[in-house]
């Protein structure tokens, strides 16, 4: 895949729209060659001119069963330069112009140490009451992830302020709470349509206010913002976040991966479940991917595997129907991705596939492509 050449912007406005001008195609272009690029899937589109910006999270402090994470910002920018760039049902998304900011190495940093600080907690199987070590340690941890939250927002503000789209590339699900909560006070009344294997609708995890386990919990209680969050694919849960489902009064919708299942099995179409769930959703939605939403096959070193799941194919075919439902992508995230063994690339071949779909997705119900 070659180098992209840059989109050509007016100047921005705040909340402005993004434009629907199609990117130019530079002279001698061909998208069936090979990557030369650095970019995000080989390209070369600068941040300041893209239409959709990526933002990298390599942070995953608290992920309880095994970290990794914070390596798929740079595993799945790898491995998307292996995409070919004419997608079967959203065509030439590359053209609209995609870009991702540079991984940020102090983001790094502080989730190496906030790691280190979460270790002894994470393997006492959560903070010993009366443990000063521990009342330390995840005091550090919540203040690392709450700097994590601001330099999310900050990032998200200033690429919605000059009308484009933002996204976010994780890390641990905890990463996105910054971008939820820009959006959530720009587009008040916005839904969210979270694929995932867990709720992440703890109160807190092992102690921890901004686990990755509690993502979905803090956005549904201190974002007023969001008006409804619809979840698919869930199939490890806890009772107290059945519960929470349950008195939410209908602002969080569950679609339990084996209720799913059993339908299918009764002889309902996934085409009719897909319409249900977008059905569920607002005019404007965010889409929130938890890698491990996915069947076990295609993420098998993510933080929390669990059998189960939905398909690629399936995946796919709900992103495209959501595309074209009237409904407006206003953002999203992809998290949770995380490298196997060295040369092990299939994580990140899946996780950068996954990514260009959602763009795709996103593009295309912006009326952007």
């Amino acid at each position: 895949m070659p180098r992209a050449t840059t989109a050509t912007r007016s100047k921005p406005t705040k909340n402005a729209k993004p434009s629907t001008k199609p990117a130019p195609v530079p002279a001698g272009f061909d998208p069936d060659a090979a990557a030369t690029g650095d970019g995000l899937f080989g390209l070369d589109t600068r941040p300041e001119d893209a239409r959709v910006v990526v933002i990298p999270v390599p942070f995953d402090a608290t992920t309880s069963y095994r970290p990794g994470t914070a390596a798929g910002p740079a595993h799945v920018l790898e491995a998307s330069k292996q995409v070919d760039l004419q997608d079967v049902q959203f065509g030439p998304i590359w053209q609209a112009g995609i870009a991702m900011l540079p991984i940020p190495k102090d983001i790094a940093a502080l989730g190496r140490k906030a790691r280190a600080a979460a270790v002894p907690v994470i393997k006492a199987g959560g903070a010993v009451p009366g443990n000063k070590a521990h009342a330390k340690a995840i005091a550090a941890v919540n203040a690392a992830s709450e700097r994590v939250h601001g330099y999310v927002a900050r990032e998200s503000a200033r690429i919605l302020d000059r009308g484009a789209i933002p996204a976010l590339l994780g890390g641990d699900h905890s990463s996105p709470f910054g971008l939820i909560a820009e959006l959530s006070l720009r587009h008040p009344g916005m839904g969210i349509l979270q694929i995932d294997a867990h709720a992440d609708l703890r109160e807190r995890f092992e102690g921890f206010e901004w686990s990755h386990a509690s993502i979905f919990h803090n956005v549904m209680t201190r974002l007023p913002g969001v008006g409804r969050l619809v979840q698919v694919g869930i199939r490890d849960v806890g009772a107290r976040e059945v519960q929470f489902v349950e008195r939410s009064k209908g602002r969080v919708r569950t679609f339990y991966d084996q209720r799913l299942r059993d339908r299918q099995f009764a002889g309902a179409t996934w085409t009719k479940v897909c319409n249900e769930i977008i059905a569920a959703l607002p005019r404007e939605v965010y889409v929130s991917f938890d890698i491990d939403g996915l069947t076990s096959e295609h993420c098998p070193h993510t933080g929390t595997p669990v059998p189960g799941g939905i398909t690629f194919a399936e995946t796919c075919h709900l992103l495209e129907l959501l595309s074209r439902s009237g409904r407006r992508v206003i953002g999203f995230d992809l998290c949770e991705v995380a490298p196997g063994a060295p040369g092990d690339e299939w994580n990140g071949s899946v996780g950068a596939r996954v990514l260009y779909k959602l763009l795709g997705c996103t593009l295309r119900s912006a009326n952007a492509m």
